[in-house]
């Protein structure tokens, strides 16, 4: 694909002026990094296990929901005919991502950036890109992306004192913001009371209940309760994000912040201004890049969740928070895992992450890691 074509394929995203760095970094680029094609891919499927002090608590939890106790990365090495390497999780089973990377041998990664069907499998193409062009993937986003980003530290509904040893853990380890899960079997203001008994003032925590609180009453008694905590400052999801009508009574009356996964038509949510901030997972290229857009257009941001359980991808998410302004906080589970199955650590201080500056995603595989959990 000719230099001119690429940049004019991206007209299709509809935002024109978001893409004129990505555009710059193609009229700079040289010939041969555009000529560059897919040669192969290497795929291995892992399973990882549980961070072992939260193992039994995980259990416990997922038990009452029927879930695995272990997660599924498939770590993907993307080879071009120019000899880069571009590295991420698929987030698929490991017959699907092959059967999509049989297809794009041949193809230029630069022509995929924005494919929402690549799933995970759009972060090798980034790595690759901004190998290409010596630029971190961030800068392939934003001209002046933020040099660090606010990374949340995560916890499932564990019992109060495990879940003040885990908000104590992420405060040591630098992070100074907290999503943690209510559930039934958990009384949620005796874990606040937990947490709040351990971390300092500024360590800043959110709730997230996934609409397990159902209606706009108990909505009211939980929120009511936890905004006595002074380290609480929002809620997520408090009920379906179908019941507009709820969300309209709770309009203005709650003590706290109100957060919900952006729905297909995310309109009546931002018209009315009947919450505070959007969570979202994936798509993670085209559909995410108009989805911040819209976050910054309409100052309603988006705490970002789509690339969770492996290293790598959460730099990626962590490149893209840094260059989309409508991107507030990134989150991810991956300190609650045995391996995050990359090399360098995810490193955090006062808060926040330090965007790697290295061509692509500035990481690496530990190779070491993926051998020891690989299944095939």
């Amino acid at each position: 694909m000719r230099r001119r074509d690429l940049i004019r394929s991206f007209g299709a995203l509809g935002a024109s002026a978001a893409l004129a760095p990505l555009r710059k970094a193609l009229q700079a680029a040289p010939a041969s990094a555009l000529e560059m094609r897919i040669s192969r891919f290497e795929v291995a499927a892992t399973r990882v296990p549980m961070y072992e002090p939260v193992r039994e608590a995980w259990q416990a939890s997922y038990t009452q929901q029927q879930a695995d106790f272990y997660y599924h990365p498939t770590m993907v090495k993307g080879h071009t005919d120019a000899g880069l390497t571009g590295i991420g999780n698929a987030a698929m089973p490991k017959p699907r991502a092959e059967a999509i990377l049989k297809g794009l041998v041949g193809r230029s990664p630069f022509e995929l950036l924005f494919d929402d069907s690549l799933g995970g499998l759009i972060v090798p193409m980034y790595d690759l890109a901004g190998k290409a062009t010596g630029l971190p993937v961030a800068r392939l986003l934003a001209a002046n992306p933020k040099p660090r980003i606010v990374q949340t530290w995560w916890s499932h509904s564990w019992p109060p004192a495990l879940m003040a040893a885990e908000a104590r853990r992420g405060q040591d380890l630098g992070y100074r913001l907290h999503k943690v899960k209510a559930r039934p079997w958990q009384d949620p203001i005796e874990q606040a009371a937990a947490i709040c008994d351990v971390v300092a003032k500024d360590f800043r925590v959110w709730v997230d209940a996934n609409a397990w609180w159902g209606s706009v009453g108990r909505t009211r008694f939980f929120v009511e309760r936890l905004a006595k905590f002074h380290n609480y400052f929002a809620v997520e999801s408090p009920i379906p994000a179908r019941h507009l009508s709820g969300y309209r009574e709770l309009k203005g009356t709650l003590p706290l912040m109100v957060a919900e996964h952006m729905p297909a038509d995310p309109m009546p949510f931002i018209r009315e201004q009947l919450v505070d901030a959007f969570v979202i997972g994936g798509p993670m290229g085209r559909t995410l890049i108009q989805r911040a857009l819209t976050a910054e257009i309409t100052a309603m941001p988006l705490w970002v969740e789509h690339s969770i359980e492996d290293g790598i991808n959460q730099v990626f998410q962590a490149h893209q928070a840094a260059a989309l302004p409508g991107i507030q906080y990134a989150i991810s589970i991956t300190h609650v895992l045995a391996d995050d199955l990359m090399k360098e650590p995810f490193a955090m201080k006062d808060g926040f992450f330090e965007i790697p500056d290295k061509p692509g995603l500035g990481v690496s595989l530990d190779e070491d890691a993926i051998e020891k959990y690989r299944t095939s």
